[in-house]
Formats: structure tokens, sequence, C-alpha cells
């Protein structure tokens, strides 16, 4: 019975965290860039685009396929960063819990 009472404050602190964590997530936001700094983006842990820059030098008509493929890798650049994050910040949350491999809390 002790052992489920420990599991049960265990569940509680790790859903205050989540909670903490949740909140955090909220307020940080990741730039991702290619074409050497030509393109970039700025987006949110939870993977909302916030704003787009690119230089004007790669507004050439007739170019626009290189333009597109420049933001969807800053995009991707910047939800890999948001990734990693959430990710480092999950484990340090659920850090010393018996949580089966491969199973995603967010």
């Amino acid at each position: 019975m002790r052992d489920m009472m420990g599991l049960m404050k265990q569940a509680q602190q790790m859903q205050q965290k989540m909670a903490d964590m949740q909140a955090q997530l909220d307020t940080l936001e990741f730039e991702g860039s290619a074409g050497g700094g030509l393109v970039k983006v700025v987006m949110t842990a939870k993977n909302l685009l916030k704003t787009i820059k690119i230089d004007p030098s790669l507004m050439v008509q007739g170019e626009e396929e290189i333009l597109e493929d420049l933001v969807i890798s800053a995009t991707n650049d910047a939800r890999n960063k948001a990734e990693r994050e959430v990710q480092e910040r999950m484990s340090e949350v659920t850090r010393g819990l018996p949580i089966p491999p491969g199973m995603k809390l967010f």
C-alpha cells in the first residue's frame, strides 16, 4: 500500500511539473534559418509559425521554387530545434518515473 501512495504522489508531482512545462512552452520561440540566413522563421515550441523573414535578393521571378524550398528548410530547422527542447524538458519532468520506453506524454 505504501508503494501505491508513493506512486500516486509521484504522479501528482509529475502532473504539476507537466502543467508548468506546458506554460513555459507557450512562451518559447525558436528561430530556424536556411540559405545562409537569407530565410528565417520563428516558431513556438508548439509549432505555431510566428514570423517569416525573406531577404529581398531571393525575390527573383522564375526562381520561386528555390524560395519555397528555403522556407520549408527554415521551418523544419525551427521545428527540429523546438522538438529537441521539448524532449529535453520532458525527460527532466519524467526523470525517475517508471515510464515504458516509447510512451509519449506530450
